[in-house]
């Protein structure tokens, strides 16, 4: 079951809701057997289990108890926030136990248990939300590596308060769990940060997009320099990504704006003169911007004063 992007439900309806703060990691479907062994299994479906050699204790906490439980496996920085850039260094390492038993040492991972879609030799997808949560917290999940998150129905707002700096779901009370489809009774409430960037460079689109900006390069002065941002790459409706389109061509050059040479393949140069303002969720460590859409060109700022 993925959640759909949307909104933080009203006050008149937040009755009919439960909040949870979002998770920034790696979706994974947990089976324990209740034979002492456990499988975890990507959203591809790939099984991951040699990755993540914290989670195997998990096998022996529900005794011979069968359950397969829904969850998010994340990376606590140090202040116990999830960092989906640490955690890319734990992905990928199902074929290499010995790598895998290594970085676990050093990045250490912890599975988030928000959801029960099998337990004791029935299905529990049918069940109401607020009944599978009874059922989850019933298991008493908490571990090391392991553990239920919080959740309260209703007082939204206040949850937004509380949860702003990382996000937001919003799961209806009343909903079954639905597998494999993007549901409306379960919302992620992103939070968005703006940015005032300098645009560097583009590439072009493709199909319907031929000829215009599938995606701008762009960046932010620091110490007199136009460090590379990120690609930006959604955003513009058809008329909007026309008029940016004329303006490219119009500045182009032959050579990169930015202090290095991001790693993109058929970029082509502007004069770094286009100011534009995006939204994002998060900056990463080197300082690029994550989930990045245009939002708006800003022809009232002067690039050389962004600094």
């Amino acid at each position: 079951m993925l959640a759909t992007p949307g909104a933080l439900p009203s006050a008149g309806v937040e009755g009919q809701w439960a909040f949870e703060v979002k998770q920034d990691g790696q979706r994974a479907v947990i089976y324990l057997p209740g034979d002492g062994t456990l499988l975890v299994r990507a959203r591809s479906g790939t099984d991951i289990t040699a990755a993540y050699p914290e989670l195997l204790p998990l096998a022996s906490v529900l005794g011979g108890r069968r359950a397969v439980l829904d969850g998010e496996i994340v990376a606590p920085d140090e202040h116990g926030r999830s960092d989906f850039e640490r955690l890319q260094q734990r992905m990928g390492l199902a074929g290499s136990p010995t790598r895998a038993a290594r970085m676990a040492l050093a990045v250490p991972v912890h599975v988030m248990l928000f959801d029960v879609l099998y337990l004791d030799g029935e299905l529990t997808t049918g069940l109401p939300y607020t009944a599978r949560r009874g059922l989850l917290e019933g298991l008493g999940l908490k571990g090391a590596a392991w553990s239920t998150p919080g959740a309260i129905v209703g007082h939204g707002a206040r949850a937004w308060e509380e949860a702003r700096d990382a996000g937001l779901e919003a799961k209806r009370v009343a909903s079954r769990y639905e597998p494999g489809v993007r549901s409306k009774s379960w919302i992620k409430i992103k939070v968005h940060h703006l940015a005032d960037v300098i645009v560097g460079g583009w590439v072009p689109g493709r199909g319907r997009l031929a000829g215009l900006p599938g995606a701008v390069l762009v960046g932010e002065r620091h110490g007199g320099r136009l460090h590379y941002a990120g690609s930006v790459g959604t955003g513009w409706n058809q008329s909007e990504r026309a008029r940016l389109a004329e303006l490219l061509h119009v500045a182009a050059i032959g050579t990169c704006p930015f202090s290095e040479v991001p790693p993109v393949a058929g970029a082509r140069w502007v004069l770094p003169r286009l100011v534009g303002e995006v939204r994002y969720t998060t900056r990463t460590r080197a300082g690029q911007l994550r989930h990045p859409s245009w939002h708006r060109l800003r022809p009232d700022l002067a690039p050389d004063g962004l600094t």
